[in-house]
Formats: C-alpha cells, structure tokens, sequence
C-alpha cells in the first residue's frame, strides 16, 4: 500500500444550499472515483 499526503487550504464554497470543498484540479489524477480517502478538517478563524 501507498500513501500520497497532501495538505490544501480552502475556503468553503457553495453549491445551491450545500456548503462543498472544491478539490484542486492538480490532484485529479490522484482522486478517482472509488479512491478511499482519508480526510480531516481543521477550522482557521
């Protein structure tokens, strides 16, 4: 098994009444549909 990490800082976008993470279009390649992922969302104020 192989790991990548990657560490992003986003703001939280919205998508009609959801609030969504858009993720960056460089790591499409890693995320395939069925990837299993692994994610933890740290809040900055």
């Amino acid at each position: 098994m192989s790991i990548s990490q990657f560490t992003i800082t986003k703001k939280i976008a919205k998508h009609g009444n959801q609030a969504i993470i858009v993720v960056p279009k460089i790591l499409e390649e890693q995320l395939k549909p069925g990837t299993l992922t692994q994610i933890t969302i740290e809040i900055i104020k």
